[in-house]
């Protein structure tokens, strides 16, 4: 987390603030900074708010709706191209779940920093997972290692909250459509509230 890369901006903010301004900073960073549009049609907001959307009405608990808004903070908080296909893998999932494990639980914390790996994972054991990804995910792929290794397999299968990263990353998948009507930030925030860390 030393990378100058790394937005340390926000952390110090986190580290300084109580249960509710917490949320509040977070929710203050999204809406600064989450209209840029990474690889897809949306903003990476729109794409928050789809993916949350998708875990609340799917039964998501506060941990699994949190992890599904904050999923792709770490976007935000590395230098990348706004726009164009990148040509390398900035690691943003374990950026997003290292900057937050401070303050959050592994519930939260450890889907984050699968979901990339969990794409991996389902496109080496389900073929016409891969054929329904986005353009832009099919090309990330490449770039975060392809398929898993029968090794890669085992080792992902044996780390806790596999089952719920993977489903994560379903809901990722699914939170790419333009112009879809989602409940707007600020309805999330009893969820991040609840799934902060208490101590």
């Amino acid at each position: 987390m030393q990378s100058p890369h790394i937005n340390r901006t926000l952390a110090d903010q986190l580290e300084q603030a109580n249960a509710e301004d917490k949320v509040e900073t977070l929710f203050n960073f999204f809406r600064r900074h989450g209209d840029v549009h990474y690889e897809e049609r949306v903003t990476q907001l729109e794409h928050g708010l789809q993916t949350a959307a998708l875990a609340r009405t799917s039964g998501g608990n506060a941990c699994q709706v949190a992890s599904a808004l904050l999923h792709d903070l770490g976007h935000l908080l590395v230098i990348e191209p706004e726009t164009g296909r990148f040509a390398q893998d900035l690691n943003h999932e374990e950026v997003g779940a290292q900057y937050l494990e401070p303050f959050f639980p592994p519930e939260v914390t450890v889907p984050i920093a699968l979901h990339v790996p969990a794409k991996r994972y389902l496109c080496t054991i389900d073929e016409s997972y891969y054929h329904g990804l986005s353009p832009a995910s099919q090309h990330s792929f490449k770039l975060q290692g392809g398929k898993m290794s029968p090794q890669e397999i085992e080792q992902f299968e044996a780390i806790p909250h596999v089952d719920f990263a993977c489903q994560l990353r379903r809901w990722d998948d699914g939170g790419k459509q333009l112009g879809l009507e989602v409940p707007e930030l600020e309805s999330y925030r009893p969820d991040v509230l609840c799934a902060l860390r208490t101590t």
